[in-house]
């Protein structure tokens, strides 16, 4: 199984749901305590400075629940 990392920021409801749906399951990297990680997510999103930024292997969803895309 693929590693899932959650870029968010801990005041954004959505990151707090994808958090919880995921559980201990998925590394969470808060880009608002940790800067330097914003580049890294940004790559992940094409640019698209929304989160959550979910990311599971090949796969990238924007927003809780995939309503962006990439």
């Amino acid at each position: 199984m693929a590693e899932i990392i959650i870029y968010g920021k801990s005041t954004w409801p959505y990151t707090e749901k994808a958090r919880s749906a995921y559980g201990d399951g998925a590394t969470y990297v808060d880009v608002a305590q940790q800067p330097e990680k914003l580049e890294e997510m940004l790559e992940f999103s094409n640019g698209v400075r929304k989160v959550p930024v979910i990311v599971q292997g090949d796969k990238v969803e924007i927003g809780y629940g995939g309503t962006w895309g990439v």
